[in-house]
């Protein structure tokens, strides 16, 4: 029996782990390199958002791509179901003032979305300990989230089941595999091959948890900030500092997010929290970069700035159909590494 091409995946986060899985399902035979330990990584610091309608709502650089994201959640329960997780589908609810709660209802409205208006009564069911100045919200079904570390670990599993070989070290090629697929986030070790690189930046961001409040609600997103269970606790995200790419922990950064978690959740006043950062890497228009590079053999997987998550499932479609030959599907052109170089 013939094996499959020899593939070296640069990266063990959301996209590099899911894209190796999808390349060794389709007979290659993959080794990762990451020189991390597995979580310790962008993917790892995350609250495992699969939010296509609020992404679109709450970030302008996510709106015009709402068809694109919505594609990528819907092939989550295929990906579910390969790697043996639970995706939480409660949805997701929207708090804040009478103006707030307009503009976001008249967003969600514009995407084609039906979100269901709540009234006080309703939220204390689907959000227990919501601060009493929220008297309303929006529940929109179309979010979903994961435990993002325990994904990672569970598509280490599959994927080592399916013949995938970890080397806990950088690639700093193609280290004796036939393409190299650059699925490194934020790093440009490897712009000497990929020179596509250069089209991304960095953005860091901080998340919050804490064990001292035990939150078994829906999704909250208000001013601010957003709130979401955790096992055992709570997690408080997201910053998103542009340019930055250290990973220090920032107290001012952590502490209008924590005063934000407060307001939403009184009892997270005086609550103790650990702060974790992550860097992302985002281009001009706010998708990743996937597909073929510039240099034969060489395939990007990187740039899904906040949604790597989100993106992940669709990512590793493309990534195998370049592979194998297979049909890309509508959003190819869309996310081509090529796009921001023409003429």
């Amino acid at each position: 029996m013939t094996k499959g091409p020899k593939i070296t995946v640069a990266g063990a986060g959301a996209l590099g782990l899911t894209t190796a899985l999808a390349l060794a399902d389709a007979g290659a035979q993959v080794t990762v390199f990451d020189p991390a330990g597995l979580g310790d990584n962008a993917s790892g610091v995350a609250a495992g958002m699969l939010a296509p309608a609020f992404e679109a709502v709450l970030d302008a650089a996510a709106t015009p791509h709402f068809d694109l994201l919505l594609a990528a959640r819907d092939l989550w329960p295929a990906l579910e179901a390969r790697i043996g997780i639970v995706v939480d589908r409660a949805g997701a609810l929207a708090t804040g003032d009478s103006a707030h709660l307009a503009g976001v209802e008249a967003r969600l409205r514009g995407l084609g979305l039906h979100p269901t208006e709540l009234e006080r009564r309703a939220l204390e069911g689907l959000a227990p300990g919501l601060a009493a100045d929220w008297g309303r919200g929006l529940l929109v079904r179309e979010d979903w989230r994961i435990e993002a570390k325990a994904a990672l670990a569970a598509l280490r599993r599959a994927a080592e089941a399916a013949g995938v070989e970890f080397r806990q070290a950088a690639a700093t090629g193609f280290e004796g595999g036939e393409r190299l697929v650059i699925a490194t986030g934020g790093g440009r070790d490897l712009a000497v091959v990929a020179p596509e690189l250069s089209h991304l930046s960095p953005i860091k961001g901080h998340i919050l948890r804490t064990r001292d409040v035990d939150y078994r609600g829906v999704v909250v997103r208000g001013p601010g900030a957003y709130v979401t269970g955790a096992p055992g606790g709570l997690t408080v995200g997201a910053t998103m500092q542009a340019g930055a790419a250290d990973r220090a922990v920032e107290p001012d950064q952590a502490a209008p997010l924590e005063a934000a978690g407060a307001r939403l959740f009184p009892a997270l006043a005086g609550a103790r929290f650990e702060a974790e950062t992550g860097v992302r890497a985002a281009t001009p228009d706010g998708l990743p970069l996937v597909g073929r590079g510039r240099h034969h053999g060489v395939l990007l997987a990187v740039g899904a700035r906040r949604n790597g998550w989100l993106l992940a499932p669709l990512v590793a479609r493309l990534i195998a159909a370049c592979v194998t030959e297979g049909e890309a599907g509508p959003y190819a052109e869309r996310l081509s590494p090529a796009r921001f170089d023409a003429g």
